[in-house]
């Protein structure tokens, strides 16, 4: 049996469930307790950062969303396409993953830990003033890599739904889009958004998350 380690509220941890409800994967989720520090739980013992998601199948423990994902296409094969057949094709996917990962809930992420006490403890609570100036930054870098993403978006195709990209897109687009709205001058991207919102994957990773809002240190918008 497959152990999960992480959180119903973690964006990077969607992107591992995302993939194991596609392909109706037998798993166990263990989800992370706040009444101790994560390194001193599973993840924060076997992930270099000490961070969830952590995936634990027999003795194996494989660490980082991507890599479950790419673990689970090999590994735990199901009707869901996670990683492309195709070489050319699955270089796109993983180039799409980067870009969702790193300039869409990476930048979301900046704005969360402006508003943090300790980036690294945030059971520290919030900052007496959030960091405007790192908040600003990053809902630029936000809006950069929105307009990036409409473009490519209408000039090419994501890869048939789930794949890696859908995991990595789905909670970015989610989370980020509560930080700075998608503007109206990037349809295609809202319209992904809405559709990804709509794969029974997502939808139970947006439901199951709910009790957890309150988590979200800006406040989460009484949406979605």
């Amino acid at each position: 049996m497959l152990r999960l380690h992480g959180h119903p509220f973690s964006s990077y941890c969607w992107k591992a469930l995302i993939a194991l409800y596609a392909n109706d994967t037998p798993f166990e989720f263990v989800q992370t307790s706040g009444e101790l520090p994560l390194s001193a739980q599973f993840p924060g013992m076997v992930h270099p950062g000490g961070h969830i998601p952590v995936l634990e199948d027999g003795a194996q423990v494989i660490v980082e969303a991507t890599s479950i994902i790419e673990h689970l296409a090999v590994h735990h094969p199901g009707p869901a396409p996670l990683i492309p057949t195709d070489p050319a094709e699955a270089v796109v996917a993983r180039m799409l993953d980067r870009v969702f990962d790193n300039y869409v809930m990476g930048n979301m992420q900046r704005v969360v830990a402006a508003h943090l006490a300790s980036r690294d403890a945030p059971e520290l609570g919030l900052r007496s003033e959030p960091d405007a100036a790192e908040i600003a930054a990053a809902k630029a870098r936000l809006r950069q890599a929105y307009g990036w993403l409409e473009s490519w978006l209408g000039q090419n195709r994501l890869p048939p739904h789930v794949s890696l990209v859908t995991c990595a897109a789905a909670p970015s687009l989610f989370y980020a889009d509560w930080i700075e709205p998608i503007g109206e001058d990037q349809p295609r991207l809202g319209a992904l958004r809405a559709e990804l919102l709509a794969l029974p994957p997502v939808a139970r990773c947006v439901d199951d998350a709910r009790p957890f809002r309150a988590f979200f240190p800006l406040g989460a918008p009484d949406r979605d």
